[in-house]
């Protein structure tokens, strides 16, 4: 089953522990969100449960190790798996992070945030370029929870990834909890973020948990959604309209019925600003 449509409803993140309930129950859920790096095999069990679900449900695919703004060159094998695996499940969309997760040739396993000045900038938009030809389809670039700021930043993050779409026409996955967390740990008001950003652009948005210590914020995906990252999803939905949203859990995770409960709040808020307005939820 493919999708093409911006606007894909509500979405959870496929992760193997749900596997075979969602095979057995079929779940409400308007579509998954796949991490690339898992099914990069040439078989086996995560294969053929790949290709069941995607018989039933449309399918975004998710990367962690794209590693966008590295000094490093692409990976041009990496790539090219990504477009078979995009061959195969035949993805709405295809996302990866703004950040760089490579050293020579060692992942680090962390989503690491750029400077933010105009050479970083070319060097990102050149990037992007060279992975779009690859997949022949548009790059969407999340925005990462970070911890540390260049020194010699030239521009705000979110003006950073406004100018990074308009020159590479890539699109973005609007990381909502990531803007709560990063907001916290530096000082910056998250709605300031959000309207910084070309509207046009977000294709999708991610909800998920953190771990809140008080003088600074964790993205943890461990948790549910906490209280004003669904304050500032509200108010994003005001803003944009209904935007395909993802609900993230990546450890402790629950029984998928507590997930559905929190996808449906969602769905709620979504369908509480779409009345009114004559647009795709």
């Amino acid at each position: 089953m493919s999708a093409t449509a911006s606007c894909l409803g509500y979405g959870l993140g496929l992760r193997s522990a749900y596997y075979q309930q969602i095979l057995e129950q079929s779940p409400a859920v308007d579509w998954f969100e796949i991490i690339s790096e898992n099914f990069l095999v040439q078989g086996g069990k995560a294969l053929y449960y790949l290709d069941a679900i995607a018989e039933r449900y449309p399918l975004v695919m998710h990367g962690v190790s794209l590693s966008i703004g590295g000094p490093h060159a692409l990976d041009r094998d990496y790539l090219q798996q990504l477009k078979q695996l995009a061959e195969r499940v035949r993805p709405a969309w295809i996302s990866d992070h703004l950040c760089w997760s490579r050293g020579n040739a060692h992942q680090l396993h962390d989503l690491l945030p750029l400077p933010y000045t105009e050479e970083s900038l070319a060097h990102v938009a050149e990037r992007v370029e060279q992975v779009q030809d690859v997949l022949g389809r548009p790059l969407v670039l999340e925005n990462v929870s970070s911890y540390v700021r260049a020194a010699g930043d030239e521009f705000s993050e979110w003006a950073f990834l406004a100018a990074l779409s308009e020159r590479s026409g890539c699109e973005l996955l609007l990381d909502v909890n990531n803007v709560y967390v990063s907001s916290r740990n530096h000082g910056f008001d998250p709605w300031t973020f959000i309207q910084g950003l070309p509207a046009h652009r977000v294709r999708q948005l991610h909800l998920a948990g953190h771990h809140d210590y008080g003088s600074y914020v964790i993205d943890t995906h461990d948790h549910p959604v906490s209280d004003p990252v669904w304050d500032l999803y509200r108010r994003t939905l005001e803003h944009l309209g209904p935007v395909a949203t993802l609900l993230e859990r990546d450890d402790h995770l629950p029984p998928l019925e507590e997930l559905l409960a929190e996808l449906h709040k969602a769905r709620e808020l979504g369908q509480a600003e779409l009345a009114g307005r004559r647009i795709c939820a």
